[in-house]
């Protein structure tokens, strides 16, 4: 297991800047996730430390040795992409012992290698097929039992789970976080899937604009997000965010929205009419209690719970229950918006307050 060490790592690709001054440290063992919009850099910071690209500037360090400059074979790591990119001619024996064939191993040691991933993946009874006659998880987890044979001191996974329908993508996140525990191996996995994200990490990087936005565990970054990306990237479904005002009367400091008002404890010090975002996870806000009224605009039935989006004045929140309570799109309703679920984001976008 090797540590990774990123340091002011920036890339450009011509003129156009894609990571900047980026530092992470990945702990031996750990399972890192990095997770962002499509364009926020995450597969390119993958493939710079693969060596796959080459830095514009910083430096990576594997297992506390410099490899900048070294070519991909020569940095002890294994990736595993969003296409399987299995040879179609070869067996999955075949595939699985290809890289180790290349190295000159004998073919006995070759043979307990894949027996052992074999294992590991349930794919035992497959090793004499063809990637053809595999299902895409199959083809999957042959791409992963080629990369854990080599025993790298650290695994890339670039989207693995991508081409995969729901079912089998939810199938697949359980069995790459029973295959780590098993082998304890160093991972840094890329994803915009931010499920994938909550459900496998240790830690999570949240990326956006080439930049990190916040480091923490997945509760971390999901009780306490430290800006509005973060906030609204983070949670499925997305947090609800509203606009409001801070106002003061009689010594009470309370948020006003154009439909509501909110207390505010504590006051947190700031000027009265600061501008505010104000954001409620959905699951905390609480419907049919509260002096708050609203009108339901939408009802979506979840099996396990029910997602209403109900209308307050300009803004419209989602309050997910897991009470099937019987709903009419028009009727009026009343939440209740508690001060110790809110989040607050200043004009800038930063947190305001624990």
């Amino acid at each position: 297991m090797n540590a990774i060490e990123i340091q002011a790592v920036s890339k450009r690709f011509g003129d156009t800047p894609v990571l900047h001054e980026l530092d992470l440290n990945v702990a031996a063992g750990e399972f890192v996730v990095l997770v962002g919009p499509s364009g926020c850099g995450k597969s390119t910071l993958l493939r710079l430390i693969a060596g796959l690209e080459e830095l514009s500037s910083g430096e990576i360090h594997i297992g506390g040795r410099l490899v900048n400059g070294l070519p991909p074979s020569e940095r002890d790591i294994a990736m595993v992409f969003q296409s399987y990119a299995l040879y179609p001619h070869m067996s999955v024996a075949d595939n699985m012992a290809y890289s180790l064939k290349l190295r000159g191993m004998a073919k006995p040691q070759i043979e307990r290698a894949v027996d052992a991933a074999a294992v590991k993946l349930e794919l035992q009874s497959l090793l004499m097929r063809k990637p053809k006659a595999l299902s895409g998880g199959q083809r999957q987890r042959v791409a992963m039992g080629r990369a854990i044979v080599r025993k790298p001191g650290a695994f890339l996974f670039d989207e693995p789970l991508s081409n995969l329908d729901a079912r089998l993508r939810e199938h697949m996140r359980a069995e790459i976080k029973k295959l780590h525990r098993e082998i304890g191996a160093t991972s840094i996995y890329v994803t915009h899937d931010q499920i994938e994200a909550m459900t496998l990490a240790d830690r999570i990087v949240a990326l956006d604009g080439g930049k990190v936005q916040q480091v923490g565990g997945p509760l971390d970054l999901y009780d306490h997000p430290v800006n509005l990306f973060v906030a609204g990237f983070i949670g499925s479904p997305a947090m609800n965010m509203f606009p409001a005002r801070l106002r003061r009367s009689d010594g009470r400091a309370t948020l006003a929205h154009d439909a509501f008002a909110i207390p505010l404890e504590p006051d947190l010090g700031l000027p009265e009419d600061t501008a505010l975002t104000v954001g409620i996870r959905p699951e905390h806000v609480a419907l049919g209690a509260g002096a708050i009224r609203g009108v339901v605009e939408l009802v979506e039935p979840t099996g396990i719970g029910t997602i209403a989006h109900v209308r307050l004045g300009g803004s419209v929140l989602k309050a997910l229950s897991f009470d099937r309570m019987p709903l009419t799109i028009g009727a009026a309703i009343a939440i209740d918006l508690p001060a110790a679920r809110l989040h607050l984001f200043d004009a800038a976008g930063r947190r305001v307050g624990s």
